[in-house]
C-alpha cells in the first residue's frame, strides 16, 4: 500500500463516487433488450457457421471459397467475443430469458476451458490487473508484458515468438495458459501464476481441463467436416484452419492492445488499492481502449472499450460503449489518465513495448531511440 495525501486520498473518493454513480445509471436500463441482443447475434453467428461450412464445402472456385472462410471466421469471432466472452464474464447471469448464456452454462466455440478461463480470467486478471505476482496476465509463457516481471535471456525473441507462435494459434496459447498447462511445460524454474504446486495430480488435473476443449474442438472443426468432404477433404481442412487463424489472429490483435504500452501502468508484487476509487483508478491506468466503428467493436467484442470493461466486467458489451464517454469525462475531471487512440497505434504501441521489454535495457532505452 502507498501513503496517499488527504488531497490525493479525497480526490480517489470522489472519482470512485462518480464512477459508482455512472455503474448505477446503466444498471437500471440492463434487461430484456440486452437479452434480444445476445439472443439475435447468436441465430445471426449460427448462421454465418452454416453458410460459412456450406460454402467452403462446395464451393466450386476461390471466390465462394473465400466467402464461406469469412462467414464461418465471422461466426468463430462472434461466439468467442462479443457472445462468450460476456456470457462467460456472467452478464446474463441473472436476467429472464438469457438461460443458455449464464457463465456457469455456456460453452463457447473456442478451445478454451470455461472452468480454468473464468478462474484466470475473471478472478485472476480482473481482481489484480498488471499487478505482478497475482495477474497471470502478466506474463503469457515466454513474452514478458511488464517491466515488473524479471528479465531473462530468452526474453530477446519475445516479439517474433509472439507474432510467429501467439498471434496465429491464440486460442490454443490461451488454454495452455489459464489451465495451467504452460507452467508445467516451461519447466521447474518457471514461477507459478496459477497452479498450486508441481506434484503428479496438479499435473494431470492441468492436462486434463486443456485436453477435455483441444480434443473435441480439433476433431470437430480439423477431422469431423473434412471427413465429410470425401475427396475434397483437403479444400475443406484448408478453409476450417483459415477461419480458425483470422479468429486468433483478430482476437490477439485485440487483447494485446488492452493492457500493453510504455504508458500503461503496471504494479509491483503486494499492490493494493487504499478504497474503491483508488481500484477504479488502477483500472483504468493500466488499460487501454481504441477507437473503431460499431460493426468491428462488435467483433472486437466490445474490447475497443477495455476500460470501461475493467471498471465493470459483467456490463453487456453495448452498454459498455454507451457509458465510455461518461467514463471518460470523468477520468478528465478527476486526473485519472484515460488513454485511447486508433487500433493500429494502439497495437503498434503495444508490440513497441513488447520488442522494448525483449531488451536486457528495457523500454527507457527503446524509446530514446525513437526519440
Amino acid at each position: 500500500m502507498i501513503a496517499r495525501s488527504e488531497a490525493e486520498s479525497e480526490r480517489y473518493r470522489r472519482f470512485g463516487e462518480e464512477i459508482d454513480a455512472i455503474r448505477d445509471r446503466v444498471a437500471t436500463r440492463i434487461g430484456v433488450e440486452d437479452v434480444t441482443y445476445v439472443r439475435r447475434l447468436n441465430r445471426f453467428s449460427r448462421a454465418m457457421e452454416v453458410i460459412g461450412r456450406l460454402l467452403i464445402h462446395v464451393s466450386p472456385e476461390p471466390v465462394t471459397f473465400g466467402l464461406g472462410v469469412v462467414a464461418l471466421w465471422v461466426h468463430k469471432q462472434l461466439q468467442s467475443t462479443e457472445i462468450g466472452h460476456t456470457a462467460l464474464h456472467g452478464a446474463y447471469d441473472r436476467l429472464p430469458g438469457a438461460e443458455g448464456f449464464q457463465s456457469k452454462r455456456f460453452r463457447w466455440d473456442t478451445p478454451i476451458d470455461e472452468e480454468s478461463w473464468r478462474y484466470a480470467h475473471n478472478v485472476r486478471h480482473h481482481g489484480n490487473t498488471n499487478v505482478y505476482g497475482r495477474d497471470p496476465d502478466v506474463n503469457y509463457g515466454l513474452v514478458r508484458l511488464t517491466e515488473q516481471s524479471p528479465y531473462a535471456e530468452e526474453h530477446r525473441w519475445q516479439l517474433p515468438f509472439a507474432l510467429g507462435i501467439v498471434f496465429p494459434f491464440f486460442a490454443f496459447v490461451i488454454n495452455t495458459h489459464v489451465t495451467g498447462l504452460s507452467e508445467i511445460l516451461l519447466g521447474e524454474d518457471r514461477p507459478l501464476f496459477l497452479l498450486p504446486d508441481r506434484s503428479k495430480a496438479t499435473r494431470r488435473a492441468a492436462l486434463k481441463k486443456a485436453l477435455r476443449k483441444y480434443v473435441p474442438y480439433y476433431l470437430y472443426n480439423f477431422v469431423l467436416f473434412p471427413a465429410l468432404a470425401g475427396p475434397m477433404f483437403w479444400k475443406v481442412l484448408l478453409g476450417n484452419v483459415l477461419a480458425e487463424l483470422l479468429r486468433d489472429v483478430y482476437s490477439a490483435c485485440t487483447i494485446f492492445c488492452g493492457h500493453v504500452g510504455h504508458d500503461v501502468k503496471s504494479y509491483p508484487e503486494g499492490t493494493r488499492p487504499q478504497g474503491r476509487g483508488e481500484w477504479y483508478a488502477m483500472q483504468v491506468e493500466a488499460s487501454n481502449d481504441f477507437e473503431v466503428s460499431r460493426p468491428v467493436s462488435v467483433l472486437c467484442g466490445a474490447l475497443d472499450r477495455q476500460i470501461e470493461h475493467h471498471l465493470f466486467p459483467t456490463l453487456p458489451p453495448q452498454r459498455l460503449r454507451e457509458i465510455a464517454p461518461e467514463v471518460r469525462a470523468a477520468c478528465e475531471r478527476w486526473g485519472v489518465e484515460y488513454k485511447t487512440d486508433s487500433w493500429g497505434r494502439t497495437l503498434k504501441k503495444a508490440l513497441t513495448h513488447i520488442a522494448a521489454l525483449g531488451r536486457a535495457g528495457g523500454v527507457g532505452e527503446i524509446i530514446r531511440e525513437m526519440a
